[in-house]
Parts: structure tokens; C-alpha cells; sequence
């Protein structure tokens, strides 16, 4: 019988959900399956930034097929919205071709949009957020914030007059009428009356076992600092360079060490990949239904023997 269920995989970066993905790859072929990875990642989806990233390289690639990942210029921007119809095609073919789809991330919202139903908003017009991105430069993300503050006071009040990045995307949503009014919410991607009950809830499009794989925090640091040392060895600057010179769009210059590897700070990179491990460890606190899996020590096949047998226990313990 061809799988219906779809297997999951989150959890912060540095945890390992490439390997434990190949792995368990190789075990589903064993009882005769035919998986596929479909990225839940919101910045792999970049070409040229496969290093940053840190994308399945090209013999991972050849371990287990990949979807939805380095198929996006890096001048353009991207939005969870525009994923989620790409994502919800490639999965819904899979199970119609009688394969297993894993889909493999740490990107919460796109987790979510990738096995949900979301109401998300539509991405700004093109050129809005890139002018008020070329006015945060000029003026800086104190003025925007006072501009913000005197057209939609409710939703400047949140917001530190440094972040020039959520100060942006307010303007943003404010121009095209999709900014949430008081009350409604914090300006998810996803609609504001709506995104509680559809983030965190079990509800999913097809039946699916949601893993998140943790590690004893110690050891995900010395990971996390091992995986910046890595990316830097192997010519993540120059990446970002190359990306930076060919105009590489707002939301492209989101990934995580872009700004600091072209400032040429390392330990900023770091400091925030830690901080971000730390921000997805709180998304799968959330996640309704989620498996926990403490990695800790674990070779990558373990994990995976102990995720089949979930599987095949109905996601029971």
C-alpha cells in the first residue's frame, strides 16, 4: 500500500535533520518506499546561498532527492505564501505517485505552511518592500519608526526604533492594506484573525508524524559554533559577496550571518545562530502534536530506527 502519511522533521539548526533525513531515507527504502525531502527552510530556497544556508550539498542531494531548495534567484524576494502553493503541489504529487514525502526544515512558519491550510497574506507589490528598504539606508530606522508611529501608532508602539527589519515590514503591509489593526495580532505572515487557531493546532492536510529533534543545549552550541567554522572553511563570505554584488533582494539578505560575514564578524554570526536556535526551539514547544526526539549523543540512524518505529506505532510512544 502506498504511504498516505507524511513524515515531518524540525528542529533547530545544527541538530542534524539532513543526516537524520538520509538515514531514515535509507530505511524507508528498505521496507520497499520511495522518499523525498521537501525543504521547510524559508532561505535554502536561494541559489547561490547554498553554503549560508547550509543546503543539502550536491552528494546529499544524491542520497536522497530534494525539492524546493536553490530554485530561487537571489534577487528576488520570496514569501511564505508563495511556498506554501509550491509546497502543497509537490506533496500532494508525491503521495499521488505513491511516494513517502519527508519534509525536512527549521523555518516554523514555513513548517506550518508547508503542511497546513494558512491564510496568508499576500506578498507586498513588487518594488514596495525594496523602496522602503533603499529609505531605511537613507534615512535610518529611527526616522521610519517616527513615520511609522505617526500613520499607524498601534503598530509602531511594539517595535524598538532600531529594528529596522520589522519597521520595514510594517511599512510594507501598512501600503498594501494588510497591516493587522489592534488587536489582531503581531503581523504574522498569516492572516491575523486566523493565525493561532491555524499555527498551533494538530490540524494538517494529510496525516502526518511531526518530529522535533532536540539536543542538551551544551552540545548543540559546540554543533552551532562547528557549523559556522564550517560554512566560513568552505567560502560562505565570498557567497555572500557574490550575492551582495548581484543585488541579492531584502528578504535573500535575511539569512542568517549574511549582514556579519560582510562585515567580516564571525562571532556575531555565532551569537546569532544561537539566538535562532533558541527562537525555533520555542516554535516546537507550540507545535501541537509534535514527537520529541533528544538526540544527544544519538547517531543519525538510531534516531531514525526510533522514528520508523513511531511510525509504525501510529506516532504512539
Amino acid at each position: 500500500m502506498p504511504p498516505r502519511e507524511i513524515i515531518a522533521l524540525f528542529g533547530p539548526t545544527g541538530v542534524g535533520k539532513t543526516a537524520v533525513a538520509l538515514a531514515l531515507a535509507r530505511r524507508l527504502r528498505a521496507r520497499g518506499e520511495d522518499p523525498v525531502a521537501v525543504s521547510a527552510d524559508a532561505l535554502q530556497v536561494y541559489a547561490g546561498l547554498e553554503t549560508l544556508t547550509g543546503a543539502a550539498d550536491r552528494s546529499e542531494r544524491a542520497q536522497l532527492e530534494h525539492r524546493l531548495l536553490s530554485f530561487v534567484p537571489v534577487t528576488e524576494t520570496f514569501s511564505a505564501g508563495r511556498y506554501a502553493e509550491l509546497a502543497h503541489a509537490e506533496i500532494d504529487s508525491l503521495l499521488a505517485d505513491g511516494r513517502r514525502p519527508i519534509v525536512v526544515g527549521g523555518t516554523g512558519l514555513y513548517l506550518r505552511a508547508a503542511l497546513t491550510d494558512l491564510s496568508l497574506l499576500p506578498p507586498p507589490a513588487q518594488g514596495v518592500r525594496e523602496r522602503w528598504v533603499a529609505e531605511l539606508e537613507r534615512v535610518g530606522p529611527t526616522e521610519l519608526h517616527a513615520r511609522l508611529a505617526a500613520r499607524a501608532p498601534w503598530a509602531a508602539a511594539p517595535l524598538a526604533p532600531t529594528d529596522g527589519r520589522r519597521i520595514v515590514r510594517a511599512l510594507e503591509l501598512l501600503d498594501s492594506g494588510t497591516l493587522p489593526a489592534p488587536g489582531d495580532g503581531d503581523g504574522d505572515r498569516a492572516r491575523p484573525d486566523r493565525t493561532a487557531s491555524q499555527l498551533w493546532t494538530a490540524d494538517t492536510r494529510h496525516p502526518t508524524l511531526l518530529v522535533g529533534l532536540v539536543m542538551e543545549r551544551a552540545a548543540l552550541y559546540a554543533q552551532i559554533d562547528a557549523r559556522v567554522e564550517a560554512m566560513v572553511a568552505a567560502g560562505a563570505a565570498d557567497e555572500v559577496r557574490r550575492a551582495a554584488a548581484a543585488g541579492a533582494s531584502p528578504t535573500a539578505r535575511q539569512a542568517l550571518g549574511f549582514d556579519d560575514l560582510l562585515a567580516g564578524d564571525v562571532d556575531s554570526m555565532r551569537r546569532r545562530t544561537r539566538h535562532y536556535a533558541r527562537r525555533q526551539l520555542t516554535w516546537m514547544r507550540k507545535l501541537a502534536g509534535v514527537v520529541v526526539i533528544d538526540v544527544t549523543g544519538s547517531e543519525p540512524d538510531a534516531v531514525a530506527a526510533e522514528i520508523e518505529r513511531r511510525l509504525d506505532a501510529g506516532g504512539r510512544g
